[in-house]
């Protein structure tokens, strides 16, 4: 096995492996103050498949088990078009027994979805795991770091984590790849009076600034909503707006914000995890991007009308902070602001 230096280990192309056999995964070691320790590269030998490194396929048909080693990402959204894929293996392949080895130190808000899908969709198990531990008789497959992999930037989603478990994404029906096993899980009731009463709601929030609806907009797209549908806008943060409702205190947790979509009459959003449960929910979308083009996230997704607002120095950027893309994206909000705001 190649020993990694302590830059490789933050942007390898899959998961690792510690003199012991233990596999790690890179954002968890990336958490702590400093990387101690010699952590090696999983290589074809020792029989686990990596997309990202070697094309592969898999009949899952003559298969009864397999471990999926740290997918699927620790972002939300990732991780529902990620158990999307999952779930459509086992619609095919009812006899497939799946187990998901999962980042430490992922975000809670994101384990939260892990722990409604579990059993549902997979049984999961944390990292460090130990690989012999995992039987090689078994399908063993590594999706780790995967937003480092250049088929992340390149593929609709679903198809990137269907081809890196080694399927053929023309495979799948349409329908299975809309996130709709989210209707499976057992979420919280809403409070009254919004359990018998018609919202519009407002998620600008995505995991990232460069994605995300910039504050300076927002009464804005309030107002539009309210033209539009004449129902009160329910969101997560403050707005001055007399139509819009702040409702972070009544959405504690993921199960709660996943609630909050499924019941909603239409949404409003970015490029966001809030995408994604919408259409595993069915419910009108208009959904804004910037970075990233509309046709890789929201391809099988009818009822998302996309809107792009093209910020072409970031094309293909996931993730960023900086205050000059920042800037740029206002920017570029404010004029599609000037043309109305529309699709």
């Amino acid at each position: 096995m190649m020993k990694l230096a302590n830059n490789d280990i933050l942007f390898h192309r899959g998961s690792l492996l510690d003199a012991e056999g233990m596999i790690f995964d890179s954002y968890s070691l990336e958490q702590d103050a400093e990387i101690r320790g010699n952590y090696y590269a999983m290589s074809r030998e020792i029989g686990v498949a990596n997309a990202s490194q070697w094309p592969f396929s898999v009949d899952y048909a003559s298969q009864h088990r397999l471990h999926i080693i740290n997918g699927m990402g620790v972002s939300l959204g990732d991780s529902i078009i990620g158990l999307t894929a999952i779930r459509a293996l086992r619609y095919l392949n009812p006899q497939l027994a799946t187990t998901l080895y999962r980042p430490a130190k992922a975000p809670d808000y994101v384990e939260q979805l892990y722990r409604l899908a579990d059993s549902i969709v997979t049984q999961c198990r944390p990292l460090p795991f130990s690989l012999q531990a995992i039987d090689a008789r078994d399908v063993r497959i590594d999706i780790g770091n995967h937003v480092f992999w250049p088929d992340f930037s390149t593929l609709p989603m679903i198809d990137f984590f269907l081809t890196a478990l080694g399927v053929d994404p023309k495979e799948i029906p349409d329908e299975w790849k809309r996130n709709t096993w989210l209707q499976e899980l057992a979420l919280p009731c809403l409070p009254s009076p919004w359990n018998n009463r018609d919202y519009v709601l407002f998620c600008p929030q995505a995991s990232t600034p460069i994605r995300t609806i910039p504050a300076e907009v927002h009464a804005h797209v309030i107002e539009k909503l309210w033209q539009q549908y004449a129902l009160p806008v329910l969101g997560f943060g403050d707005v001055n707006h007399a139509q819009y409702i702040d409702i972070r205190n009544l959405s504690p947790d993921t199960g709660h914000f996943l609630a909050w979509i499924k019941h909603a009459s239409a949404m409003l959003t970015c490029d966001s995890a809030a995408v994604h449960a919408a259409a595993g929910f069915d419910i009108p979308t208009q959904a804004y991007f910037t970075s990233i083009e509309p046709e890789l996230r929201i391809r099988d997704y009818p009822r998302c009308q996309p809107v792009f607002v093209a910020v072409p120095e970031l094309a293909h950027l996931h993730s960023s902070a900086q205050a000059s893309h920042i800037e740029l994206v206002k920017l570029a909000y404010q004029r599609v602001i000037n043309g109305n705001l529309t699709p």
